[in-house]
């Protein structure tokens, strides 16, 4: 036996469970005054966003909530929000963040599929939520968001959030979880079937993604943060922890608006910010009366498709630093940062832009991300050519997905998650995406699956064969674009598929383009969709 191995066990004093709703406890004592939300008029500070999460915690309790329970919530980028993601796994629940943009269909499947007995939601989204509530088929806690910033919408539920919290007691609440591996949240993604998947984060992970988003960003206690991604978004990328682990201010904001936008940077100093290229895009093309500056450089991170040069040269020239990070639901979000070196500053903007293109290296907080081989699992070489899939390993990486023990046992083979993305590694070692080979479109910042689009597709009477693949879009990265053959003697308009569509799906998924006629195909009868991406890049 080796002398390390005696008396030196794993104890109290040397070992607690890491969870994120840590970071909010010691900044309510470390910066009890301190600033911690502004939302129009309301402010919060640190010790009054402690508070409130755990009335939350308590009140979920007292409405018979137990670890492991599933609770959903419907909401903007709100101090509701915020609470929620510290109230609830608080008490060992699991946090359900939906989509605001899906359908009544999805939502209801979700809802059912996460076993939700609690939903929390905001009057905003009330005529997707009603809908979905009238499929669900079973009883649930409806709590209506009724946020004064907010003026559309009508009230569901049994009780209003204020009215909820008011149930709770603080000094009832637990102040820490006792498990780390305990399931904190559900986030479903989009996936390459109709039916999304739901991923399963533990506590652990999104204490290390968040601090893994602080560093990368700079975040500290000076720092203002201005809520333009959405926090549904894998838990807003974890930044819904990875600000408070700083103790900075959350700047929260309803919708991506450039004139609200600017006015909130202006008006709150703003120092950090993240959102998909289409943010940036809004940003840059904004009138220039509109476009104020902050006091410093804001740090903005973008995921998904780096923006062209140009909008990087126009968010410079307005007082933006951009940051390229590279990540999936499956991975809490950011993964991979494309760090500068140090000679990339001295470059011309398209040779600097390329660069940025890159996904880079993985997380400070990550184990590892590399380009292998799917069949043998060894690396490519790092020649800037050789393709292989992106594969990710590490503590940030999700439990797996929700009743689906085959999907995830597919996902993690060889001891890597498997992404689906298809790159090349170059010789400084950066990570490269070329491709994906799921066909997912990200359209917005949206995942859409395109064989769900393909399923609606071949509902259409007129329908005989369907492909569905992504087109280039200045404003929104990436739209779907359908390619039909229509059947012997019927005739349609791409407006009356597109009319179709929008009554089956949410509309960040119906096709934005629809081409008629044959569908190129491989000598076993597949559709060579490579072909139709092509077609679909000349249609600009």
């Amino acid at each position: 036996m080796s002398i390390f191995a005696q008396n030196l066990e794993q104890a109290p004093a040397n070992f607690e469970p890491l969870s994120p709703v840590s970071f909010l406890k010691r900044a309510a004592a470390v910066r009890p005054d301190g600033l911690a939300i502004v939302h129009g008029a309301r402010r919060y500070t640190y010790r009054e966003f402690w508070t409130r999460s755990r009335k939350l915690a308590d009140a979920l309790v007292k409405r018979g909530v137990k670890p492991g329970d599933c609770v959903a919530i419907m909401g903007a980028n709100t101090p509701e929000m915020l609470e929620a993601h510290n109230g609830v796994p608080l008490i060992g629940a699991v946090l359900n963040s939906l989509n605001v943009r899906l359908d009544a269909d999805t939502i209801a499947f979700i809802l059912n599929h996460g076993e939700a007995s609690v939903l929390l939601t905001d009057r905003e989204f009330s005529p997707v939520i009603k809908s979905a509530l009238e499929k669900i088929g079973r009883d649930i806690l409806v709590v209506d968001i009724d946020d004064p910033e907010c003026t559309t919408g009508e009230m569901l539920g049994s009780i209003d959030y204020e009215s909820l919290l008011n149930e709770g007691n603080e000094t009832e609440a637990p102040e820490c979880v006792d498990n780390e591996w305990q399931s904190l949240s559900l986030l479903y993604t989009s996936g390459t079937t109709g039916n999304p998947k739901g991923c399963v984060y533990h506590h652990r992970g999104a204490y290390l993604n968040a601090i893994g988003n602080m560093t990368t960003m700079g975040l500290n206690l000076q720092s203002r943060y201005l809520w333009t991604l959405p926090m549904f978004h894998c838990d807003g990328w974890t930044f819904t922890w990875g600000v408070t682990a700083a103790m900075a201010t959350h700047v929260c904001l309803r919708k991506v608006d450039p004139a609200l936008v600017f006015k909130l940077i202006k008006e709150h100093d703003v120092t950090h910010m993240c959102g998909a290229p289409i943010v940036l895009n809004m940003l840059a093309n904004a009138p220039a009366e509109l476009q104020t500056r902050a006091s410093n450089r804001i740090e903005i991170a973008t995921g998904g498709a780096a923006p062209p040069s140009a909008v990087i040269e126009a968010m410079e020239a307005i007082g933006f630093n951009v940051t390229h990070l590279y990540g999936l639901t499956e991975t809490y979000g950011p993964a991979t940062v494309c760090l500068p070196q140090d000679d990339w500053s001295s470059l011309p903007l398209q040779d600097r832009s390329a660069r940025m293109a890159r996904q880079g290296v993985h997380y400070v907080t990550l184990e590892g991300a590399t380009v292998m081989h799917s069949d043998t699992m060894t690396e490519v070489p790092r020649d800037g050519t050789t393709i292989g899939e992106l594969m990710i390993r590490g503590n940030t990486v999700m439990k797996g997905y929700l009743k689906n023990p085959d999907a995830t046992t597919e996902a993690f083979k060889g001891g890597w998650y498997h992404t689906g993305d298809l790159g090349v590694l170059h010789p400084d070692g950066y990570i490269e995406v070329k491709d994906r080979a799921k066909d997912i479109i990200i359209t917005g910042g949206e995942n859409v699956s395109t064989l769900e689009i393909e399923e609606i597709l071949y509902r259409f009477p007129a329908t005989l064969e369907a492909a569905v693949v992504a087109k280039p879009d200045e404003k929104w990265g990436e739209t779907p674009c359908a390619f039909i053959t229509l059947r012997d003697g019927m005739t349609a308009t791409p407006e009356d598929v597109i009319g179709f569509c929008r009554e089956a799906m949410a509309r960040f998924k119906v096709p934005k383009t629809v081409i008629f006629g044959p569908l190129p195909k491989t000598s076993t009868g597949k559709i060579q969709k490579f072909a139709l991406r092509d077609q679909a890049k000349e249609l600009q």
